[in-house]
């Protein structure tokens, strides 16, 4: 009788709770917008350069709806049952989470182990939903394309979202209470929203943007902007039937703010210092303005976005997002995706869809309507039937497989993340790096007075000291390549590719500055040269060696060029990245610019190193002292060439 009576009550609370609540199917479309973008970004991102800005719409997409159900809930029944908001949260998201973290840290304890440091506070903080702070000081750039990705970055917005589930229930709570016109509450979430905003400008450090990146105070504007519009503009109040003109405004501004979004997605780069001192800000009013016209009855936003494709991965755009990273990162250590970008690419979308429909059917679909309360009795229940243990049996080996194997990826985590020996390599070399540009710098100047006077005469191998005869030998050069090379003042820019080599090319050109840092990419590069060139460091020759941790887009190039100048011979050397999509692109844009510019003289790597594979470590894209020879020999032979 208690027992009937306490779930009829529920039934009724859940009924009123309800009220005229409509599922708005153009959020489906919304969401497939946000998780197209973060996935065709992390899979290319110079395609989508603004890709990453999928992740304030769903921010947007959750302060609005969160909002409006709690709004409604006060309407409905004049209170907000707090824990049953905690409880249908957790049962919504917790489920996959805990087996996407389970899973993973079980892969990696099998088969990367690499990725096991801070393997505890890493899976701890998530569950706890404070990973983002926890990356903050830890993590990795999310923008860092090569050294290493975590298959867990990702997870920072979900502990942001973690975090606004459990405050906001309170604070709308307490905006009901202090505001009787709803509408002034829109005043203090903007006020906040714009602090937040602010907040993420001037903290921004162009260096390392992960104070603001994964900051929860530096993003919250998105949620709020969401949770403004839902006091202002809740779906339940407002109405179907309104005049023609005011329903074209509606298209209108939603069209108008849709395809600007669209435009951004391709145009604002996450490492610009605009998106952050105001451009994420008016990215996320734009997406603003979507949500509402969307959500209002009256629109056609509504239908334009609401299609069986946009329903089916909107309702499972939790779970793509959730496991695209280490299906991505799984795939990519073990597969050569250069040669072939986007075949790898469609097979790592298919294999995300698997994984994600897998985990939607058992898993988080199952969970998200399951009475706990019930367990007990369903599982006596379950077991009662024909071959029931067996499956159960079954099921009970897989789960202890993938807490067992946790628990000892657990116990197999580094004491502290131990330098790889690429890492001690490249730290030893740029010591040494930093002495031998020092006497580098005298040797240019020297270089430099005897250019006019020097003559291009042919040099017999014989003629050569016994040093230099080794050193020939040793780079597999004539005795004129390496004469040329010692008397060639060069300037060498790039990646930890030049940094791993840079021992082996300044043995070869004595009058070479080799400027490298691990993880450069190809938008930072004209800040260095300029450096250069204004601290009277940048020769006549120049080697540039660009395009290992990302892609090369066509301006990034022209603003190298330019940064170097049309008066000096630059020679740009071709990337060996068999294990990234961009390998193929950045080549093509080398060759391309070479065509462009006559100065520009494409050393070709990629293509001397194809089928070497003993040239490499096991990254198969930093060589090993073999293949630095080759690496510096290649280098010596087209400066030679083209000094002739």
């Amino acid at each position: 009788m208690d027992q009937s009576y306490t779930r009829m009550t529920r039934e009724i609370l859940r009924g009123r709770r309800a009220g005229k609540r409509r599922y708005i199917t153009g959020f489906d479309g919304i969401r497939t917008l946000a998780v197209l973008g973060v996935i065709i970004y992390h899979l290319a991102p110079s395609t989508l350069q603004g890709g990453y800005l999928g992740v304030p719409i769903f921010f947007v997409v959750s302060g609005y709806l969160i909002t409006y159900l709690l709004i409604q809930e006060w309407d409905t029944t004049h209170s907000i049952n707090i824990l049953s908001f905690y409880g249908r949260r957790l049962k919504r998201l917790y489920p996959a989470l805990v087996t996407m973290l389970l899973g993973t840290t079980a892969y990696i304890t099998l088969f990367q182990q690499s990725l096991l440091v801070n393997i505890r506070k890493t899976v701890l903080t998530n569950l706890i939903y404070g990973y983002n702070w926890f990356e903050i000081g830890h993590g990795q750039s999310y923008f860092d394309r090569f050294s290493g990705e975590s298959p867990f970055t990702h997870l920072w917005s979900l502990s942001i979202e973690g975090q606004f589930y459990l405050v906001w229930p309170l604070a709308v709570l307490g905006l009901l209470l202090i505001f009787r016109k709803r509408a002034r509450a829109v005043f203090p979430l903007l006020a906040l929203a714009i602090v937040s905003a602010l907040a993420m400008a001037f903290l921004y450090d162009p260096k390392n943007p992960n104070r603001v990146y994964y900051g929860t105070d530096t993003r919250m504007f998105a949620i709020l902007v969401g949770a403004a519009i839902a006091f202002v503009w809740p779906a339940h109040r407002l109405n179907a039937n309104i005049e023609p003109a005011q329903r074209w405004f509606l298209d209108g501004v939603g069209g108008a703010s849709l395809i600007t979004l669209v435009w951004m997605f391709f145009t604002m780069n996450g490492q610009a210092a605009l998106t952050y001192k105001g451009g994420m800000f008016w990215f996320t009013v734009l997406a603003g303005i979507l949500v509402a016209t969307v959500a209002h009855p009256g629109s056609d936003m509504n239908r334009i976005l609401s299609n069986p494709v946009f329903s089916y991965v909107g309702q499972r755009s939790y779970g793509i997002y959730l496991y695209q990273f280490p299906v991505m990162i799984f795939y990519e250590a073990r597969v050569n995706i250069g040669n072939h970008p986007l075949f790898h690419a469609l097979v790592e979308v298919c294999l995300i869809m698997v994984v994600t429909e897998l985990s939607y059917r058992w898993i988080e679909n199952p969970m998200r309507h399951y009475q706990y309360g019930q367990l007990t009795n369903d599982v006596r229940a379950y077991l009662q039937q024909p071959g029931a243990h067996r499956l159960a049996s079954s099921l009970g080996v897989v789960a202890a497989l993938l807490f067992g194997l946790t628990a000892v990826g657990f116990v197999q985590q580094p004491a502290g993340a131990k330098p790889t020996a690429l890492q001690r390599t490249i730290t030893e070399r740029q010591a040494a790096t930093k002495k031998k540009n020092a006497a580098a710098i005298k040797k240019q100047k020297a270089l430099d007075a005897a250019s006019s006077k020097r003559k291009h005469e042919k040099v017999a191998f014989s003629k050569l000291s016994k040093k230099d005869q080794k050193t020939a030998k040793k780079y597999f050069l004539t005795a004129d390549e390496l004469e040329n090379s010692k008397q060639t003042a060069l300037t060498a820019v790039g990646d930890s590719v030049l940094l791993d080599d840079s021992g082996a090319l300044q043995e070869v050109f004595p009058g070479a500055i080799v400027d490298g840092a691990v993880g450069r990419q190809a938008n930072a590069l004209p800040g260095v040269i300029n450096g250069l060139a204004q601290r009277g460091q940048l020769a006549k020759t120049v080697l540039v060696n660009i395009g290992t941790n990302g892609y090369v887009t066509p301006d990034q190039a022209d603003q190298i060029v330019h940064a170097i100048g049309p008066k000096r011979e630059i020679f740009w050397v071709t990337a060996h990245v068999p294990t990234r999509e961009w390998q193929n692109s950045v080549n093509t844009r080398i060759t391309k610019t070479a065509k462009k510019y006559a100065n520009v003289h494409v050393v070709d790597w990629h293509a001397a190193a194809k089928g070497h594979s003993d040239w490499f470590i096991n990254d198969h894209v930093h060589p090993n002292d073999h293949g630095n020879r080759y690496y510096t020999s290649l280098i010596a032979k087209a400066i030679a060439k083209e000094n002739q």
